[in-house]
């Protein structure tokens, strides 16, 4: 099988157009579009069904598309290894982790991480969804739970409970409650307690909507829960991983809490020499230490 031929129809496939697969290659749309049709020859085989709105795979393309999406992981594996026996840390790292977590506390912390690696490249994937770390669908993950599979090299990071809050404004104008059944006369922000969520945050969600609370905004990730809470809409339900980075806030019944978090970080045991996740690693217990350092400073 001609491996550049696979190399041209892999980037098709990914883009789900001619043009934007030449632009990645870097060729013309007629020489890609050569290649596809010699391949479809090769293989007696109609691999893409062309419409005006693009490119989409038959049955027969999708089969070839997951053994050269494999064969890409592949191949990512063994140069993320042969660049990891460098002494450079340099190159792609795919990072995983929640939306709340990776926009509201890793994301702001990275402008540090590349001053220290200019050469790195993160790619952060930010989803609620477990990505498979030994099938290589990311290289490193921060997880609200420890994970379950034997082969990844796990670290516990800290641990988080989700509480109230609310900004200064809101206050002002509705004042603190001081017993959780106060809460029945102010408006909560919180997840929907069918979004996809650690059962500890579920829970004390749901605990609180048994308080009679009359006024609700759900919303179905911590950011936008933030957005509200910071814009004087009501009380938030939030991990207590914001609090130090938006100082408007304000903790309310601080004995009205969840039930702990562990946070873990993980990565497949075949990149346990991998230099580019040792410096995340590192580089994120810093800012934990740094934090924890900072909060006993300050009690």
């Amino acid at each position: 099988m001609d491996w550049d031929k696979l190399r041209i129809f892999h980037a098709v496939a990914d883009a789900g157009s001619l043009t934007h697969a030449g632009e990645t290659l870097h060729l013309s749309q007629s020489a890609v579009s050569r290649q596809i049709r010699a391949l479809e020859e090769a293989l007696n085989a109609t691999l893409f069904h062309r419409h005006a709105r693009g490119l989409i795979l038959t049955e027969q393309g999708e089969l070839l598309f997951d053994a050269t999406n494999a064969m890409s992981q592949r191949l990512d594996a063994a140069v993320a290894r042969i660049r990891d026996s460098k002494e450079e840390v340099f190159g792609e790292l795919r990072v995983t982790t929640t939306i709340g977590f990776g926009s509201l506390w890793l994301a702001q912390r990275l402008p540090k991480l590349y001053d220290q690696y200019p050469g790195l490249k993160i790619d952060l994937m930010l989803e609620e969804r477990v990505l498979d770390l030994p099938m290589r669908e990311a290289d490193v993950a921060i997880r609200m739970k420890e994970p379950s599979q034997a082969d990844l090299i796990r670290k516990r990071l800290m641990s988080v409970n989700m509480r109230l809050y609310a900004s200064g404004a809101y206050l002002s104008k509705n004042g603190a409650p001081q017993t959780p059944e106060d809460l029945a006369d102010h408006r909560l922000i919180c997840q929907n307690t069918r979004s996809t969520q650690v059962s500890a945050a579920s829970s004390f969600t749901r605990y609180l909507l048994t308080l009679n609370i009359q006024s609700l905004l759900t919303v179905n990730n911590y950011f936008g829960t933030l957005q509200a809470t910071l814009n004087g809409l009501g009380i938030g339900v939030l991990p207590d991983y914001v609090t130090r980075d938006f100082p408007d806030l304000q903790h309310i019944l601080p004995e009205v809490k969840s039930q702990e978090i562990p946070v873990f970080l993980a990565y497949p045991e075949e990149l346990r020499q991998s230099k580019r996740i040792a410096a995340f690693r590192d580089f994120v217990v810093d800012e934990i230490m740094a934090e924890r350092r900072r909060s006993r400073e300050e009690s």
